[in-house]
């Protein structure tokens, strides 16, 4: 019987169109039943792996524990990982398995159940509370066991449609060659979306109803440039979106010609157009599309793919790594931006992340992790084209503090032997408004800075960006968004410290104009978009924009500066890129 054609609408958050089967992703653990095995060699090899992913995980935690939330509350962790390597524990599960040929993770939740019900009977209050640390152990060696499981079930081409994903969901699917994504949560700027761009894979998030309307193996088409997903769709549609995809093709050749050539204006003003760099596959992107640098390596999120916060010698091959393939262009190195809606590895519930212990603060409080990449980073700049940015800076003793480490590791690097570049250049990002408002007093103490809306924007404006409720207040058209970012490179201009941007809000073609206008002279955004971006600006009068920029700085509301915006875009730059459809 022939399957009804349903039309999904949500957020455009990454672009292109696929045509592809829906894989149905859970996150959720299945919960636990009792099922035999056939290989036990293979459950065993199976319970190894997930004890040892668990104790790393826990390590990981331990480590930055110790540093900010004190002993006491570390001891808990370090009591988990002596519940991990327990060998009376391990081997009778072992032996369990071994004997009654079940599942790895039934045998763990059947035996580690005992435990916990022994400890919950208890009278003694200490007790109880320990029965909750076994509890999570055991949640998380079975959560680790079922990971293992789903990895060896997820099939090529496919279309994942889920709830949300994170970004690490993002970097393992893409391994499968996945045709695009589809979620019932998430909005432009999460880093599942970001990923997404990064990698060329169309997406389409916040449907809210996906996962209960689509089944697994329906045909979809999802259409990343409007924002919808089309459910088993008929012939005569399918014709059409295949009709697309060709015309896609055929315009990505023709930009591909200009790749090499300069991103300068009509009257010779050029633009660096660099890239961001989010996962190590992206490399060849940025290579391909002719990036003139990197503009942003997200660290926090190179090694999210790791199972514990890399050493210096790993840290310094990646970066080396990197810094070498883009030679002599300059690869900026942001430190680890840990916490608020990115990775925590930490067991740390915060009532409002977004305010709390991330960036800077974090990396301050934990000064061996600090340490540790910046010894890398140092080691990775011998070729003199690494720059190394600071994350969520606040204040000047931030910016002297973190600079004092930075010495540290110099002298540290200087009586080993080790060579480095001691002239390397250290910027800040100005993502929180009191440094957007200190910029003349931070372009006394630092040699470059890179705006970063995505945080910028909310918290200038006081919107979640991850919220939805409020999601249609978080403005990149705000007055005070663009009189800020000229504040920003007017005052940095003064004393002459360059000004880059590498947010979402650079990676918009329609916001280009007038970024370009504002006096921005570098853009980092994701490789796959260098190519339009280049075309944009090879169109237009750096003149035009100028004067695009300053009658935007003189309007009052967002409405007013999209109208104005939407004007010059149709006049200007829609021949561009209508070939897009």
């Amino acid at each position: 019987m022939e399957k009804n054609q349903i039309i999904l609408k949500g957020i455009a958050a990454a672009p292109g169109i696929s045509i592809a089967p829906a894989y149905l992703f859970s996150k959720e653990s299945e919960s636990v039943i009792a099922e035999k095995i056939e290989n036990v060699d293979e459950a065993l090899e199976n319970l190894d792996a997930a004890l040892e992913l668990s104790k790393k995980e826990m390590r990981k935690i331990f480590n930055l524990a110790v540093d900010k939330i004190g002993e006491k509350r570390a001891a808990i962790f370090e009591a988990q990982m002596m519940i991990l390597d327990d060998p009376v524990l391990t081997s009778t599960i072992k032996e369990r398995i071994k004997k009654e040929k079940m599942t790895p993770e039934y045998i763990v939740e059947d035996e580690i159940t005992k435990y916990i019900r022994i400890m919950s009977a208890s009278n003694e209050p200490y007790m109880k509370e320990r029965s909750h640390d076994i509890e999570d152990i055991k949640n998380r060696i079975i959560r680790n066991l079922k990971k293992k499981k789903w990895k060896s079930k997820i099939t090529n081409d496919v279309i994942v449609v889920t709830t949300s994903l994170s970004p690490s969901d993002t970097v393992l699917l893409s391994r499968s060659n996945v045709k695009g994504y589809v979620t019932d949560f998430g909005g432009l700027t999460s880093h599942a979306a970001i990923v997404a761009r990064s990698l060329n894979i169309p997406a389409v998030v916040g449907i809210h109803e996906a996962t209960n309307i689509i089944r697994d193996g329906d045909l979809l088409i999802i259409d990343g440039f409007h924002g919808e997903v089309i459910v088993n769709p008929s012939e005569q549609l399918i014709r059409e979106y295949e009709e697309k995809i060709k015309k896609l093709s055929q315009y990505d050749e023709e930009l591909l010609k200009i790749k090499s050539l300069p991103a300068v204006t009509l009257d010779g003003k050029e633009i660096k157009l660099m890239a961001n760099l989010d996962i190590s596959e992206e490399m060849s992107f940025i290579v391909h599309n002719c990036a003139d640098g990197i503009g942003l390596v997200r660290t926090e999120q190179l090694f999210e793919e790791y199972e514990v916060f890399p050493d210096e010698e790993r840290q310094f091959e990646v970066y080396n790594k990197i810094a070498e393939s883009i030679y002599p262009k300059i690869v900026i190195i942001r430190a680890f931006d840990i916490g608020g809606d990115k990775v925590l590895p930490v067991d740390l519930h915060e009532p409002n992340p977004m305010l709390g212990w991330r960036g800077i603060r974090l990396l301050l409080d934990s000064p061996n992790l600090f340490k540790t990449q910046i010894r890398a980073v140092l080691r990775a700049s011998k070729h003199k084209n690494v720059w190394f940015m600071l994350p969520m800076i606040n204040s000047l003793s931030e910016v002297s503090a973190a600079k004092e480490i930075i010495n540290e590791c110099k002298k540290e690097l200087t009586g080993e032997g080790i060579k480095y570049d001691n002239e390397i250049p250290v910027g800040i990002m100005i993502e929180v408004p009191s440094a957007a408002v200190l910029t003349s007093d931070f372009a006394d103490v630092v040699d470059f800075i890179s705006i970063g809306t995505n945080d910028l924007i909310q918290y200038l404006l006081a919107v979640d960006r991850g919220n939805e409720i409020v999601s249609t207040q978080y403005q990149e058209f705000h007055p005070a968004v663009i009189r800020t970012i000229k504040h920003i490179i007017d005052e940095a201009g003064k004393k002459s410290v360059p000004v880059g941007m590498c947010g979402e809000m650079a990676a918009d073609p329609f916001a280009l104009p007038l970024l370009v206008g504002l006096g921005l002279e570098s853009l980092s955004i994701s490789a796959a978009g260098i190519p339009l971006h280049k075309k944009i600006l090879r169109s237009l009068n750096y003149a035009e924009l100028k004067q695009l920029a300053n009658e935007c700085l003189n309007l009052k509301n967002e409405d007013e500066i999209n109208n104005k915006l939407h004007k010059f875009f149709n006049e200007k730059i829609s021949d561009q890129i209508k070939n897009l459809y």
